[in-house]
């Protein structure tokens, strides 16, 4: 089954996928950066669309970039929203302690991942049905017993 959606785009580059079944389209800088040890920087990517109504588009890191030097988005995923028509920029973070990373125009930063989002209704209420997880947050699933005495 092969779905498409047509995005509407202005690019310096037009975003593409490296390999059939990829589920994000590289982005590529449209800027040079030095990102020092510990830097963050907003990075242009000359890449505008329009989303339909009903999708979403995200902005996640590239594995490569993250495993081999540490280069990651700040705010992962990024949500680019159907209506937004502005360019599409990378919150990068070198987190790198010791070695800067220098991107160059045309590096790929990136991937935009396109999906159909759903629009929740909101229903306030007095009290929650209960589950199974209950309450249990942060660190809840991890190794171990917990409060419950159930293994995780």
């Amino acid at each position: 089954m092969t779905d498409s959606v047509e995005v509407l785009i202005t690019a310096d580059r037009v975003p593409s996928y490296a390999h059939a079944g990829d589920a994000g389209a590289d982005l590529h800088a449209a800027e040079a950066v030095v990102l020092e040890p510990g830097e963050r920087a907003t990075v242009a990517t000359g890449v505008a669309i329009a989303l339909p109504d009903g999708y979403v588009g995200f902005v996640v890191p590239r594995s490569g970039l993250a495993f081999k030097h540490g280069i990651t988005i700040v705010n992962a995923p990024g949500t680019v929203d159907a209506g937004y028509r502005g360019e599409i920029k990378v919150a990068l973070l070198n987190t790198d302690s010791s070695e800067s990373y220098t991107i160059e125009p045309g590096d790929r930063i990136a991937q935009l991942v396109v999906m159909p989002v759903s629009r929740a209704r909101f229903i306030e209420v007095e009290r929650l049905p209960g589950s199974q997880r209950g309450e249990g947050g942060f660190g809840s699933t991890g190794f171990g017993e917990h409060k419950s005495g159930v293994n995780a």
